[in-house]
């Protein structure tokens, strides 16, 4: 240890080995250099901090070969700096290459941005559900049909990006789909994989839309193996589909001035098609569950039935009468009417919930 010390003394001591030194200082090149070397070796982290750095290198070690072959005169000089420029622009290309690999269509790069970033969905992952689509974007014209009633079949899920479109069955509109909705969550989840069907609406494009489509069975073998894009599009479809169910409550609302609850399956049988040639066993039902199910709000015209009185025990002669119970009476002004209203059946297909396309 005290061997190696010394020697490194003796070096020091005996000053540089130079024998001259220059006179004149190098040129702008070999200063804009390492300028530019400077401003490099500063840069940050992350893709554009990886620009900046590999930029700045780039451009200082092609100035280290300009010096070295205008003025320093070695080729040792002009090697090492060519070849240290050159590693720099390979990484810019890599990065470059990198960047462009990640980069999404415009229109797919909205949705993610909408709906999924959101939901802190990683990139990677909307990717693979991308990729399930084809990155295909699909077009319809104005008054163009995307399905039609009893006819098309139920082999795709597909999502609206821009435009609107009108839902409606028998002629009677129902409600519209806008951006960013899935236009036949209720059809896709009212069968099961293995389960054929055809769509009870007409869905008819209102404006000019663009939308995505990914196919049915391509759709349900990343759904099966990929869990967590599983629960995604069941939480995305549950959502819609809720979305949907509301905007029908509200339209219930504002045709009849009750607010219903749509949760309820006697619904179906106050306004469905069997009320209408029911008889009056269904009628007596039906203001039952109106009774039970909604209130009348105030200005709603009623009639007042006195209950029948009962027999009095003998225990109870002197107790007061039972007061008479409010009951609205079937209205004639048409709130109920069916033909004014049609309605598709609650339990859509094979029995199962066709929830989002009951009016």
């Amino acid at each position: 240890m005290s061997t190696n010390s010394s020697t490194v003394g003796q070096l020091l001591l005996q000053g540089s080995a130079c024998i001259s030194w220059k006179q004149d200082v190098e040129g702008a090149v070999y200063h804009l250099a390492n300028c530019l070397l400077l401003l490099g070796f500063m840069g940050g982290s992350g893709v554009y901090g990886c620009f900046y750095l590999f930029g700045f290198l780039s451009a200082g070690y092609l100035c280290c070969v300009l010096w070295g072959w205008f003025s320093a005169c070695g080729v040792d000089i002009v090697l090492w700096s060519f070849l240290l420029a050159l590693v720099c622009l390979l990484q810019l290309a890599h990065l470059v290459y990198r960047l462009r690999e990640d980069t999404l269509p415009e229109e797919f790069d909205l949705l993610y941005k909408a709906l999924y970033l959101p939901l802190q969905v990683p990139l990677q992952t909307y990717k693979e559900i991308v990729h399930c689509c084809e990155e295909q974007v699909l077009t319809l014209a104005t008054e163009q049909t995307y399905a039609v009633e009893g006819e098309t079949p139920i082999n795709r899920l597909s999502l609206l990006l821009s435009g609107r479109v009108r839902v409606s069955q028998d002629g009677q509109f129902l409600h519209y789909i806008f951006p960013y909705q899935f236009m036949d969550s209720p059809e896709w989840e009212s069968l099961q994989p293995s389960e054929d069907g055809v769509f009870q609406v007409t869905l008819t494009a209102e404006t000019s839309c663009s939308y995505i489509s990914w196919p049915r069975k391509s759709l349900h073998l990343l759904l099966t193996k990929e869990q967590y894009i599983s629960c995604l599009f069941s939480a995305l479809l549950g959502y819609d589909i809720s979305e949907k169910l509301y905007t029908l409550n509200d339209k219930l609302f504002a045709k009849f001035g009750l607010r219903f609850d749509i949760r309820l399956p006697s619904l179906y049988h106050v306004l469905g098609p069997t009320a209408a040639g029911a008889g009056p066993e269904s009628e007596k039902g039906d203001e039952e569950v109106c009774e039970s199910s909604v209130s009348p709000p105030q200005g709603t015209p009623t009639s007042l039935q006195q209950t029948p009185p009962c027999s009095p025990s003998p225990a109870a002669t002197n107790l007061p009468a039972p007061p008479s119970r409010a009951r609205m009476s079937r209205p004639n002004s048409g709130i109920l009417e069916i033909d004014d209203f049609p309605l598709i059946s609650p339990f859509g297909f094979s029995g199962k919930v066709a929830a989002g396309r009951m009016p």
